[in-house]
Formats: C-alpha cells, sequence, structure tokens
C-alpha cells in the first residue's frame, strides 16, 4: 500500500535537531557490503539496520539517495550486513570516509552469497535483495536473509550521540 504524498507540511524543529533526537538512539554498527555486476566491491558504514520478520527472515537499512555507493547497491543481487565487534571501529570510520578504496588492506572473504563479507564481524547477514523503497531522502532496503553467522560472547561497536563506543560499561 502506498500513501500520497504529505503535505507541504514545515515541522517545529530543524533537520539538525532531528538529527540529535535520533542520536540518543543507541545502535549497533554495521558495514553492508556488495559487489556490483560487473566486480566492482562496494561498501559503507551504516547504523540503520533493523529486523523486519524472521519466517521469512527478512531485515532491512537504508542508504542517502545521494550517496555515491546507491547504484552499486540497486544492482546488486546480494549483500552482506557485518555487524561490527567493539574492535573494529577502525574499520567502521574507514567505510565512513569518502574518496578511498574502502576494502584495501581490509581482511574480508567472499561469502556464501558472493557478497564480501568482514573477518571479525560479530554477525553477519548475507541477504538477496528483495525490495527497495524511495523515502524521503533515503532509499530503504528489505533483504532477504539466505545465510547468516554469529560470533557468541563478541562484544559490538555501537554508536549513540554521534560517538563510538566499545564497552557497554558506559
Amino acid at each position: 500500500m502506498s500513501l500520497p504524498p504529505d503535505p507541504a507540511v514545515i515541522p517545529p524543529f530543524t533537520s539538525e535537531d532531528l538529527r540529535a533526537a535520533l542520536g540518543q538512539f543507541t545502535t549497533g554498527v554495521t558495514i553492508v557490503t556488495t559487489h556490483t555486476p560487473q566486480g566492482h566491491l562496494v561498501g559503507l558504514t551504516a547504523n540503520s539496520f533493523n529486523s523486519v520478520s524472521l519466517s521469512p527472515p527478512l531485515v532491512l537499512w537504508s542508504l542517502a539517495n545521494k550517496s555515491t555507493s546507491l547504484p552499486g547497491f540497486i544492482s546488486s543481487a546480494h549483500y552482506a550486513i557485518n555487524v561490527l565487534a567493539a574492535d573494529q571501529r577502525l574499520l567502521a570510520e574507514r567505510f565512513a570516509t569518502r574518496g578511498i578504496d574502502r576494502f584495501e588492506g581490509v581482511n574480508w572473504r567472499p561469502g556464501m552469497t558472493g557478497a564480501p563479507v568482514i573477518q571479525g564481524a560479530v554477525a553477519v547477514f548475507e541477504c538477496a535483495h528483495r525490495h527497495h523503497y524511495d523515502e524521503g531522502d533515503h532509499v530503504i532496503f528489505v533483504g532477504r536473509v539466505e545465510h547468516c553467522t554469529r560470533r557468541v560472547g563478541a562484544a559490538p561497536l555501537v554508536f549513540q550521540g554521534g560517538r563510538f563506543f566499545t564497552d557497554l560499561n558506559w
């Protein structure tokens, strides 16, 4: 079901206010990876990851419309959502940096779906690209989980208030 466009309503807060308020919600940190049909590796840091359904197994994540990685994810059949471990902060920062080869020097392997899997992640969800939806200034991706793994007892990297945390006793 698709809703009609919202009427032009000016909210009583700024985009910066909204971003700051959303920043109070603590999230995990992921690196979403894929390869294009031409074999080009694409990856980025994202904290907009959520479960959708256990049966069928579905997850979602979102990506800004202005991202240079967007065409790579739209054209790919599979991607991997790598949930980062507490000791992978530098990887999170690397995959958030523009204008570099994000995969250079990174320890990864092709997963069962062919998508790049980051070694050392606390969990990995290898997904078939099921749908994507344009909403506001982002695209929402829904993936069907085809394979998942986890590292029991591994501490996750988390993000809150614009900062990374590696110790959950903050």
